[in-house]
């Protein structure tokens, strides 16, 4: 593929996220085959499937926390390379929430959202815990400040990470199966979360099975099988009229 791809448009040109032809392996084991998808700025892109379908792997693709070995990918028109440099300068363009919360058990919910502040934003204690207290104000939980995660439901856990994720200012938020570890209780409010993020025209690539998410914040749905995008199209169109049969039969598992 021809190197002068690797800068694709710059901030207001393009796509927030594109990937052109990407292949994966582990090992002998292909993981996406010739995967390409434009996420335009603004979009909420939803990616379901089914499990070992490649959707957590696609995801992880986009900052660089798993390496692909073949295609393009880009994100603000930044080529992702093994250069260090143009890793890091996406990861800060790029925020993800995990399954698990990934905070760190040994400090408060206001210290898990102003360490990457301070180490690589490099902001002073009191700017960073003035933009935390702000983001965990938008996701109504700020009162749990000075408390550690130990000490916290799983949602509201969840909506810490997430407050961490935006304390970097990112543009991009990827979310990766963020309400699967949750009992059924607490998924209502990190879902509302995620809702009022994506009223705020936050550019967002969520992987999940919540199809009533889908339907309600999504520009588009995608699904993939056996790492490949199966099908693509608006949430109403898919879900009421899919044109391939195994995404009849995966809906018709999930719907019903």
């Amino acid at each position: 593929m021809s190197r002068n791809l690797s800068l694709v448009g710059r901030a207001s040109e393009g796509p927030a996220v594109r990937l052109v032809e990407v292949d994966k392996w582990y090992g002998h084991f292909q993981v996406l085959h010739g995967v390409s998808l434009d996420v335009p700025r603004g979009s909420r892109v939803v990616i379901c499937g089914p499990s070992g379908s490649g959707k957590s792997t696609l995801i992880r693709c986009v900052n660089r926390l798993e390496a692909h070995q073949r295609g393009l990918i880009s994100v603000n028109g930044v080529e992702l390379t093994e250069q260090t440099g143009r890793i890091d300068r996406i990861r800060g363009d790029v925020g993800m929430v995990f399954q698990h919360f990934n905070l760190f058990p040994h400090l408060t919910v206001l210290e898990n959202c102003t360490l990457a502040q301070r180490w690589v934003r490099k902001r002073p204690r009191q700017e960073a815990e003035a933009i935390a207290m702000a983001f965990l104000e938008r996701v109504k939980i700020p009162e749990k400040s000075g408390s550690y995660p130990g000490q916290l439901s799983g949602g509201q856990q969840q909506r810490v990470a997430i407050a961490r994720a935006l304390c970097m200012n990112p543009s991009i938020m990827l979310f990766d199966e963020p309400t699967s570890a949750l009992d059924p209780e607490m998924v209502k409010e990190v879902l509302d979360t995620m809702v009022r993020l994506a009223d705020d025209g936050m550019t967002m690539i969520c992987v999940t099975h919540e199809m009533g998410f889908a339907r309600q914040v999504a520009s588009e749905v995608v699904f993939m099988d056996e790492g490949k995008i199966i099908e693509r199209n608006a949430p109403d169109t898919l879900f009421s009229s899919p044109s391939h049969e195994r995404t009849k039969r995966f809906l018709s598992n999930l719907l019903h």
